[in-house]
């Protein structure tokens, strides 16, 4: 949070103003359907604070600071409404996947602001899918799964973000219904050179069939890798080597 905070001498002051003046870019990068079509049928949203000095400072570099000070709800509020916006304008890409904090799966208001801010927009709420930390489902699983229900009441969709990243984390799919899993980036670099990332990935396909969950493989930067991930049967893959983030009016415009 050290870096976060250097030239800031109020940063609540500052994040607030953030959120006031609109001090925030919007990036997305699509993800790829790797056994279907459209080629890209979603994307994740990537948050970036505009500075005058440093231009777009990346989110390491002040979500800690929003953390800190409990405002990730308002500013997932902010994301939630902008991207709404981005689809009520028309967009290329159906669906835009959105992080939520852990702060946010407390919020018992941010379902109702959704519900409405999509019902103002008149945007079908499957256009939006919120990712869950894995680290936030293992420490809030009753706080996740509350969320997780009532935003799929709303028509959005659910997905775990890093799924894999500890041995047992298949425990959670009982009580929290999802539809994507996002496969973490330490087992998809590993795909091609480790039996044990094979064997989970395999793991995590035969779970997803079984349980109607799609899987989307992280960190995907070869194209061998993409190759062996749709021979097992990984539906998505999102990565640098699949499509580098851009703003996402570039990605979404309608041409």
């Amino acid at each position: 949070m050290d870096r976060a905070l250097a030239g800031w001498t109020d940063p609540a002051a500052r994040l607030r103003q953030a959120l006031d003046k609109d001090d925030f870019a919007l990036y997305c990068q699509p993800i790829a359907a790797l056994n279907s079509q459209p080629r890209f049928p979603l994307g994740e949203v990537l948050v970036r604070l505009r500075e005058e000095e440093k231009a777009l400072l990346p989110p390491g570099e002040f979500l800690p600071v929003f953390e800190h000070h409990g405002m990730m709800p308002q500013l997932d509020r902010w994301v939630v409404s902008h991207v709404v916006a981005r689809l009520a304008r028309g967009s290329r890409l159906p669906r835009f996947s959105v992080n939520v904090s852990g702060q946010t799966l407390h919020d018992a208001q941010f379902p109702a602001f959704v519900a409405q801010t999509v019902k103002d927009a008149n945007v079908h709420p499957a256009g939006l899918v919120f990712e869950i930390d894995e680290s936030d489902v293992l420490g809030r699983l009753e706080a996740a799964t509350r969320f997780g229900a009532a935003a799929r009441k709303i028509g959005c969709a659910v997905a775990i973000d890093g799924f894999g990243r500890r041995a047992a984390s298949f425990a959670p799919l009982k009580t929290l219904r999802v539809d994507f899993l996002k496969i973490d980036g330490s087992i998809v670099r590993k795909l091609l050179s480790n039996e044990g990332a094979r064997a989970k990935v395999g793991a995590m396909v035969r779970v997803g069939e079984t349980l109607g969950i799609g899987l989307i493989a992280e960190c995907v930067e070869e194209q061998d890798v993409m190759l062996r991930l749709k021979a097992m049967g990984v539906g998505y893959a999102q990565g640098f080597g699949v499509y580098q983030p851009q703003p996402i009016d570039g990605i979404a415009a309608l041409v």
